[in-house]
């Protein structure tokens, strides 16, 4: 089974991450997650990132460096997660309906996340 190759967004301000909670219908949903999405073929992950904030959250974002990166495999499908850290300018807005919140690092584990995220989140937590 090939990989999807997805990219998610590390967004930290006064000690809270950005947090978006996957909506119902989809693929995991009712978790938290990191916001970002699927990379298209001919996109690198930059470029995705960037898509995918501006879709979602309506930001022009700067992508750092990668945090963390995992393979995960779910009965359904196995995901290529790679985390970057990103900044950006202006306030996110949820163009999707989804929910959307800043997360104290304290609270991170609490919240339920994919299991794709587990160490990322462990990572930060810390």
């Amino acid at each position: 089974m090939t990989p999807v190759v997805v990219v998610a967004a590390v967004m930290e301000r006064d000690d809270a991450f950005l947090l978006t909670l996957r909506p119902a219908g989809t693929h995991l949903a009712g978790h938290w997650e990191f916001p970002g999405g699927k990379v298209d073929a001919d996109e690198t992950h930059v470029d995705a990132l960037r898509r995918e904030l501006l879709e979602e959250l309506n930001i022009v974002a700067r992508v750092g460096g990668e945090v963390h990166s995992v393979m995960h495999a779910y009965p359904d499908k196995t995901v290529e997660l790679h985390f970057y850290r990103c900044e950006f300018d202006g306030e996110p807005q949820p163009m999707l309906g989804q929910q959307m919140r800043w997360v104290p690092r304290a609270a991170l584990a609490a919240l339920p996340f994919p299991d794709a995220d587990r160490a990322l989140i462990a990572l930060l937590a810390g």
